[in-house]
């Protein structure tokens, strides 16, 4: 897997929308916001796009954004300015040999999940499952979310994930096992299931989030997981943050007692309340690297 070069202050950092649009006025206070922090920008044309009322652009106009960023040699960054609906709608469009030519840093979570999954596995890019333009920089950009991305993105040999102040790393399953991190957005994976965009989880460590579904959706979604053998052929699980999803009606029932149910003759280590998705403040993970998963010790590590 290769490992992206480092952003320096004057690079060109693209913004892409690979999923649902925002207003013109978002999008410019997006690029002045990235400018402001030291780097060029240049926006993709999706930024400013908006069909149907729910996705920024065509497949092919949206995949021709990502492919000419990617081919810019002066780019050494891009950037998603938010999730939502439709990255589905450009998969078969990009030009993945050529990406896998120029590996760069790609940041995003939720819909992108998607990308993360296609460049991980297509083009052996590491890729950031990480804070977004908009969703994240614009309004809640706070210190720790900040910290652990640019933590992440400077890297040296390693990288221990931590929680935010207050927040436990918690064992479901004990055991000590390491495998490159796959995953994302459960939603995601479990729609791309029978494609040729379906994640390998095949001797790796499996990472999932979700944000706004019924714990009973969460429960089809994880058996369909399990029954397309996703949760057996992994070495291990990371549970991220499942941001308002609830049981209405029954509160004492939640995401974290389906998951131990369903998970309970799991003999491979589960670590949950890692606040990376849809969660302020959110950690940063390094998707494709490798990762040591160690319950007795309560540690993530990410290693070159």
């Amino acid at each position: 897997m290769v490992f992206p070069n480092k952003l320096k202050k004057g690079d060109t950092i693209a913004i892409v929308a690979p999923s649902s649009p925002v207003s013109k006025e978002q999008a410019d206070l997006c690029k002045k916001l990235v400018e402001d922090m030291g780097y060029k920008v240049k926006m993709g044309k999706c930024a400013y796009r908006s069909i149907h009322g729910y996705s920024a652009g065509t497949g092919r106009e949206k995949a021709e954004d990502i492919n000419e960023m990617f081919a810019d040699k002066n780019i050494k960054a891009i950037w998603c300015i938010r999730g939502g609906d439709t990255s589905s709608h450009m998969m078969d469009r990009l030009d993945y040999e050529m990406i896998k030519n120029n590996p760069k840093i790609f940041v995003g979570y939720s819909d992108v999940t998607n990308l993360h999954v296609a460049l991980n596995q297509k083009c052996d890019l590491v890729t950031f499952h990480g804070p977004m333009v908009k969703s994240n920089m614009l309004n809640k950009y706070d210190y720790f979310t900040k910290n652990s991305f640019e933590r992440v993105l400077n890297m040296e040999e390693e990288f221990i994930l931590e929680n935010p102040p207050g927040e436990d790393i918690k064992v479901m399953t004990d055991a000590y096992e390491e495998g490159i991190i796959v995953g994302g957005n459960l939603s995601l994976l479990t729609s791309m299931i029978g494609t040729e965009y379906e994640v390998d989880t095949k001797g790796k460590v499996l990472f999932i989030e979700d944000v706004n579904e019924s714990v009973e959706k969460i429960d089809r979604m994880m058996y369909q997981m399990k029954y397309s053998g996703k949760l057996n052929d992994s070495v291990g699980i990371v549970i991220g943050d499942f941001a308002n999803c609830h049981n209405e009606s029954c509160k004492l029932y939640g995401v974290d007692e389906l998951m131990k149910d369903i998970l309970s003759d799991y003999n491979k280590p589960v670590m949950y309340n890692i606040k990376s998705g849809h969660c302020h403040p959110m950690s940063t993970i390094p998707l494709g690297l490798k990762c040591i998963l160690d319950t007795k010790e309560k540690l993530i590590k990410f290693k070159k």
